[in-house]
């Protein structure tokens, strides 16, 4: 179960994962290419100081939905274990970044292919501090969203539109503090006159 930290860690597991992948295969010869986690503060930032520099990857989570599909079980599963039980889709935003089109078409490529080799996070590969039981998974897609939406996403963003590639990360599922234990029950009969037996 994870607990309030799993949307972090899920993040975390992805920048692990990538950074692993670029480790073993740079992507940018003879340059160390890093993957990291961004918000929107971030992306303002690059434009002025370079704080996201170059070779690079940036994993922006732009959406949390919660998971339709899996909705009405784990809401039938709460009313039974007396604990809240919520599935989440992670929508994020890998954007490439280098020094020319070249270098981040390169990088872009080897994040896909990292992602589509690996695209089950469990065990070792989900951060630890999410708090994840030993079955737990989340699955990493190719988001289908059309390149209008993408581009409009960047409307919204302080920098102009930038190669991107959407990604989905399913389910990851938030469990409630455990319930408070329930008293014990007591029987009481009330108004019965006691009968003797021989």
């Amino acid at each position: 179960m994870a607990g309030l930290g799993g949307i972090a860690a899920v993040g975390k597991s992805i920048e692990m994962l990538l950074n692993a992948c670029f480790e073993e295969h740079p992507p940018a010869p003879n340059k160390k290419t890093r993957a990291l986690l961004v918000r929107t503060s971030d992306f303002e930032e690059s434009t002025r100081a370079g704080a996201i520099g170059s070779p690079a990857l940036t994993v922006f989570l732009y959406r949390v939905d919660f998971n339709k599909t899996m909705r009405a079980a784990w809401s039938a599963t709460s009313g039974q274990d007396g604990r809240s039980h919520l599935g989440l889709d992670l929508h994020y935003l890998i954007t490439p970044w280098g020094t020319d089109a070249e270098e981040e078409h390169r990088i872009l490529g080897g994040a896909m292919q990292c992602l589509e080799t690996t695209p089950i996070l469990s065990g070792p590969l989900l951060h630890s501090s999410g708090a994840f039981d030993a079955g737990e998974s989340v699955q990493l897609l190719l988001e289908e969203i059309s390149t209008e939406a993408v581009m409009h996403m960047f409307d919204s963003l302080p920098i102009d539109y930038r190669l991107s590639v959407p990604y989905i990360a399913r389910v990851l599922r938030l469990d409630g503090r455990v319930a408070a234990p329930e008293g014990p029950v007591v029987s009481a009969v009330i108004g019965a006159t006691p009968t003797a037996t021989i």
